[in-house]
């Protein structure tokens, strides 16, 4: 498995060759924790999520995507904000691809499940917000969660 690096408003970062629709999850149990995962080609941790498949919408790819990289089902129950910034780009070393930034995340309950890594994860754990802080994290995810815990009446753009 390769390697996946951000980049951020980086002079050297790569052009980015293509743009895809993704999502993720802000999970938050009834003790109002989130469900993270640790990246397995980065280290990093991360809100679940992924790129959307053809022939389904961005909110069933972010149920499928959650599910199997947690283990956990969960029901959509808001958005938080859509994330286009083309200062972000994204490397993969496996094929080379670099993507432009484009994610709407979305706020979601679980419904059932047990957290399993996968894949892609090494780590799935449930953290209060003030353990978050910590983390190691990419800029973007931490922008992420600070929208949403923020709980601002509108929905992030841009």
């Amino acid at each position: 498995m390769g390697q996946r690096i951000d980049f951020y408003d980086d002079p050297d970062a790569p052009r980015a060759t293509s743009l895809v629709p993704s999502a993720n999850v802000v999970v938050t149990n009834e003790a109002g924790e989130v469900l993270l995962i640790r990246r397995s080609d980065n280290g990093n941790w991360a809100l679940p999520g992924g790129a959307m498949e053809l022939g389904e919408s961005l909110p069933k790819a972010a149920v499928r995507e959650t599910l199997e990289e947690t283990g956990i089902r969960v029901e959509i129950t808001g958005l938080v904000g859509i994330y286009t910034d083309p200062r972000h780009v994204i490397l993969y070393t496996s094929d080379g691809e670099v993507r432009q930034e484009f994610s709407v995340v979305f706020a979601a309950r679980p419904t059932g499940g047990t957290p399993t890594t996968s894949e892609e994860t090494t780590e799935v754990r449930w953290f209060s917000a003030s353990e978050i802080s910590s983390l190691p994290m990419d800029r973007s995810m931490r922008l992420r969660l600070e929208h949403f815990f923020a709980a601002r009446p509108d929905v992030h753009l841009g």
